[in-house]
């Protein structure tokens, strides 16, 4: 159960909240975890969702003894590319994260995870993926815009 240990002590690793300066939060409270096969075959969603919880609430309490009163958002992805879950923390709200391509921010963290665990083949993709991605056309680049990524997001600032 290594992956649920790691998610745990995201919540223990160094924090910056510097709302003029993103990218030392992002540099700074960005976190790549990933997981051996017999990890994903033997962990629950549920178990995995609990502990982002976790990792949630011990940041918004981080947070709140820093004396930070503005706005902070933890929140978790899967990075179908690497293979991984990500998480970060950034003083945005949940409508304005970090990311260059459309996104889906939810309270519902069930499905990232359970992508995560599913996928067979971690950072695999198939040459027939890329070939077509090489391929597209204006309306291929329409539907895939249609497919946002999903984020699980919770406030942990003081400010919503």
């Amino acid at each position: 159960m290594v992956l649920l240990t790691w998610i745990a002590e995201v919540a223990d690793e160094p924090l910056v909240l510097e709302p003029a300066d993103r990218r030392a939060e992002w540099e700074t409270n960005t976190w790549s975890l990933g997981a051996a096969e017999e990890d994903r075959s033997s962990l629950s969603v549920a178990e995995v969702v609990v502990a982002f919880e976790r990792t949630a609430a011990a940041i918004r309490e981080r947070i709140r003894d820093l004396g930070f009163s503005g706005v902070a958002t933890f929140y978790v992805w899967h990075d179908e590319q690497a293979g991984q879950l990500r998480c970060s923390t950034g003083s945005v709200p949940p409508d304005a994260l970090p990311f260059s391509r459309t996104y889906v921010a939810s309270d519902n963290l069930g499905p990232v995870v359970e992508g995560f665990l599913a996928d067979s083949e971690p950072g695999f993709i198939a040459w027939s993926v890329l070939d077509d991605a090489q391929n597209l056309s204006d309306q291929t680049e329409t539907q895939l815009e249609i497919r946002p990524l999903r984020v699980w997001v919770s406030s942990v600032g003081a400010s919503h």
